[in-house]
């Protein structure tokens, strides 16, 4: 499967909200605890091949074991999702790319590419409250419903196994089977009511999309919708900052949980930049360092993996950037960054 192909497989299970510029309501209620569908119905069906899928996931090479990255995140999941917690289940999963999907039966895939570019708690929280806002309201099922329909509900499951869980032909028919603009306003919408309830700070959820916009930006040059699979099928970035702004603006307080954040993402840190090194998208991924390097978190690990970056980049200047970034993660206190060891 080309890269095209493999992009939008992934890219269609994502979280890449978009809400629309017009009065947005802040009222939502939980609703019940789902039931299991009736084995003998289509959509029992289609359950229990999640739950056979999900079986293989628990073996997959790709999952991240760490006990307090882990329960992080789930406690980040439990406290937006209340009184479904219990039927949230959630699958650190190693991919050096921004996403996170969530499946009907309860199942939620998060990649280390959203770990590494969330600033803070209030950040992944939007995130995943967008993944929760689509579980919530049955958005994946109605795209069954029309999958069965139009091109066979096999080919359905691509949005949710896209982690090394299913074949690549399967995964690359998942563009097809995309949400809804309305689908993804929605799950905007109630993502950043799920968010404020829980008590973050719903402004961080338009600024992790911002900063997703830039790294695209910085590679193409030119608007996301234009060249990105990831933002072609919503509407345009200016629809959605606005609306980011009203929902922050009616939700107003709540904290980033920055402090939690940069404590559990101390130990991995270096395993993410090595991972994002690997994917050799450099123009991204110094738009992504440079903004982690401006923030001052973790200056050792962020300089010399920029470092690392523009030597590989190896473009006009890039080999005079490397050292001086090198210098400065050696200047800073404590032992040498591990970063340095890639």
């Amino acid at each position: 499967m080309n890269r095209r192909n493999w992009l939008v497989g992934a890219a269609s299970v994502g979280c890449c909200g978009i809400t629309r510029a017009t009065p947005i309501s802040t009222a939502f209620e939980l609703p019940p605890r789902f039931r299991r569908p009736p084995a003998a119905t289509d959509e029992g069906g289609f359950w229990a091949m999640m739950d056979r899928e999900e079986k293989r996931l628990r073996t997959s090479p790709f999952l991240l074991h760490d006990d307090d990255l882990q329960a992080y995140v789930q406690d980040i999941t439990c406290r937006l999702g209340g009184e479904h917690c219990p039927d949230i289940r959630v699958y650190l999963v190693r991919t050096p790319l921004f996403n996170a999907s969530m499946a009907p039966n309860g199942a939620m895939q998060v990649w280390s590419g959203l770990l590494l570019r969330a600033d803070n708690s209030a950040q992944l929280a939007a995130v995943l409250g967008h993944e929760i806002g689509h579980y919530l309201r049955r958005h994946t099922l109605e795209r069954f419903h029309d999958a069965t329909t139009r091109s066979g509900w096999l080919t359905f499951w691509a949005m949710f196994g896209a982690a090394g869980m299913l074949a690549g032909a399967i995964a690359a028919n998942a563009g097809h089977l995309a949400f809804t603009r309305d689908h993804e306003r929605e799950a905007d919408r109630i993502g950043a009511i799920l968010m404020r309830k829980a008590g973050y700070d719903v402004r961080e959820a338009a600024r992790i999309w911002e900063n997703l916009t830039q790294e695209i930006v910085a590679k193409t040059g030119k608007e996301p919708s234009k060249t990105s699979p990831m933002f072609a099928s919503h509407p345009p970035a200016p629809e959605r900052q606005a609306s980011m702004e009203q929902l922050a603006a009616a939700l107003p307080g709540g904290d980033t949980g920055a402090d939690r954040h940069a404590a559990v993402m101390e130990r991995i840190l270096p395993m993410l930049l090595r991972d994002e090194i690997k994917r050799a998208q450099y123009d991204e991924s110094l738009t992504l360092l440079s903004r982690h390097v401006a923030r001052g978190v973790a200056p050792g690990p962020m300089y010399s993996a920029r470092g690392e970056v523009f030597r590989l980049r190896n473009g006009a200047g890039d080999r005079e950037a490397a050292l001086a970034d090198y210098r400065q993660a050696i200047a800073q206190p404590g032992p040498l960054p591990e970063a340095l060891e890639m």
